[in-house]
């Protein structure tokens, strides 16, 4: 377990922020955990992006990533500097990392030598940034930027659910909700992993990520000396089924065949439940259109319907999961 201590003005500036790099680590150490095939939605994600891994060569610095797994120093997924900022813009912080704080890290984390696949960083961390930072943005182009305009109205949809929470219920009601693996009893934020750590903040900001390539787990950083960020999955990531232009080819999508693409669509994006809205914002179709789909959906028993105050949320049905399970190949969990 980690177990974070945030007292009441950390816990007060709680903040909310999307992070293309930290998805980009996400999807390496999805990639490094899963040698053979990831499973459903990330499945022809994955296959996608293992084909650009083997055009690269043993050298290239950016498989540093895949190399780190769990043990990714903070150095090289740096705290988001604005609230959404592009890949560019993260790159750019990520080549201006102070060498000192490469150096501290890399001592305090490896105190009897760094491994081979951190060397550079220790020998020449300046021309070491620059040429992972460019391979970075090589990356992007090629593996993750056709998915990217799905994944981003996902993670604004994430975000302003989660900001309107925050602005309506405050921090504590939003810590609350944040993941099944995740408990909040102030002043201890408990995240489940396989491994004991205790972290204290006082008076910083606790950083909250929604991650598409979360694949259900959390993730915590600290080595920034203002901010504790906490990595979460986003609600959306179903969309990856969906392909790099968002829609799956009908030929071969049996769901798309059974229901149609659109009813498929939305059936699969509602793996955590969702308004009108916010799956119109996420899947890019007109809020009339999605309003039918679920109309359809609720009439065939495979999703429900239910108001959450002033909202009316939309849900999968056990018989909408066993559908999804079945004809993707995949379980799929839906999270009330």
């Amino acid at each position: 377990m980690i177990r974070i201590h945030l007292d009441d003005r950390t816990v007060a500036h709680t903040r909310i922020a999307v992070s293309p790099l930290w998805e980009i680590q996400a999807g390496f150490w999805l990639l490094h955990r899963n040698p053979d095939e990831l499973p459903w939605p990330y499945t022809d994600w994955a296959r996608q992006a293992r084909r650009v891994l083997a055009g690269l060569p043993a050298s290239a610095p950016l498989r540093v990533y895949l190399d780190a797994g769990a043990n990714m120093p903070d150095f090289l997924s740096p705290i988001p500097p604005t609230a959404a900022p592009t890949l560019a813009e993260e790159t750019a912080a990520l080549r201006e990392t102070a060498v000192e704080l490469v150096a501290e890290q890399l001592a305090r984390h490896w105190p009897d030598g760094v491994p081979d696949w951190l060397r550079p960083y220790a020998t020449d961390p300046r021309a070491a940034l620059d040429r992972v930072a460019d391979d970075l943005l090589s990356w992007w182009e090629a593996a993750l930027a056709p998915w990217w305009p799905a994944m981003r109205a996902a993670l604004d949809e994430e975000v302003l659910h989660r900001a309107r929470a925050l602005a309506a219920d405050g921090p504590d009601a939003l810590l609350a909700d944040l993941h099944e693996q995740a408990r909040w009893e102030r002043p201890v934020l408990t995240v489940v992993k396989p491994w004991e750590q205790e972290v204290r903040a006082a008076d910083q900001r606790l950083l909250l990520i929604p991650l598409i390539f979360s694949g259900g787990g959390l993730a915590c950083s600290t080595d920034h000396p203002n901010v504790v960020a906490v990595s979460y999955p986003a609600r959306g990531a179903a969309l990856l089924a969906a392909g790099p232009a968002g829609h799956p080819d009908p030929g071969t999508d049996r769901l798309a065949l059974l229901l149609g693409r659109g009813r498929a669509t939305v059936l699969r994006a509602l793996t955590r439940p969702a308004t009108t809205a916010g799956l119109a914002a996420a899947l890019g179709l007109a809020p009339s259109t999605v309003s039918e789909h679920l109309s359809a959906l609720l009439a065939a028993g495979v999703v429900h319907r239910r108001r959450v105050g002033r909202r009316v949320l939309y849900g999968l049905e056990p018989a909408g999961v066993a559908l999804l399970g079945l004809l993707s190949g995949e379980p799929v969990r839906s999270t009330a």
